[in-house]
């Protein structure tokens, strides 16, 4: 079988993951607090070629590609306005923290709503945490202190979803809370949409290979099948 084939197909495969992940984050172009993921890919080596006869070099040829890594930009992106007591933004490096079903887990969206008895929840319902560890409650007058909500340093964070994030909670951060903002989505709508023309004529691309292999590979079969 043609090595072609398999080279242009790991290519394919690889740029279908990045077309995927393109266009999750495209769809999170508004999500606050949003961070965006970057894949990288890795070939699986290199043949040295030479002439069979001289044993002169003649170039290399790539084994194909893979998808090496899938990584996440957790820098801060800029906070926005909003206006609402319960919209509250980490200007800074930290996590919110919430309980869920799974167990505690981290988010940089602040869009915050309370339940029926009064506690600090996110978008899903899951109580959002102050430093110690308590859910956050609402005071009298219905809003919360930015000082009531636990801010922390989360080594080794990992995305679970869209929008929370496992790790381990080393303490406090160092970032502020703001009440009445939220951080923007960290996805560049313009560049995102270059990235999927690039990937989508990569995949194109590869495509158009084994099309042309395989019509090479059936012509050669009919010709040595003709040879009488």
């Amino acid at each position: 079988m043609d090595s072609g084939l398999y080279i242009a197909a790991s290519g394919m495969l690889a740029e279908m993951v990045r077309q995927e992940q393109i266009s999750n984050q495209l769809a999170n172009v508004n999500t606050p607090g949003y961070k965006a993921d970057r894949a990288t890919q890795a070939g699986f080596g290199e043949l040295l070629l030479q002439n069979t006869r001289t044993g002169a070099s003649v170039g290399r040829l790539s084994l194909g590609v893979e998808i090496a890594e899938t990584s996440t930009d957790l820098a801060p992106a800029g906070i926005h306005e909003t206006g609402e007591p319960l919209d509250f933004a980490v200007e800074g490096e930290g996590f919110f923290a919430v309980r869920t079903a799974a167990g505690v887990r981290y988010t940089r969206n602040g869009q915050f709503s309370t339940d029926a008895e009064g506690n600090l929840t996110d978008q899903l319902g899951d109580s959002v945490l102050g430093a110690g560890g308590a859910p956050v409650r609402l005071r009298g007058d219905g809003t919360v202190a930015p000082g009531d909500i636990g801010v922390f340093q989360v080594e080794g964070a990992q995305k679970q979803g869209d929008n929370l994030y496992t790790g381990n909670a080393t303490g406090a951060a160092t970032g502020k809370v703001r009440a009445g903002f939220l951080e923007e989505s960290a996805v560049n709508p313009s560049q995102t949409m270059v990235q999927l023309i690039s990937s989508f004529r990569s995949l194109e691309a590869d495509q158009k290979s084994i099309q042309t292999i395989d019509e090479t590979l059936s012509e050669s079969a009919g010709q040595v099948g003709a040879i009488s």
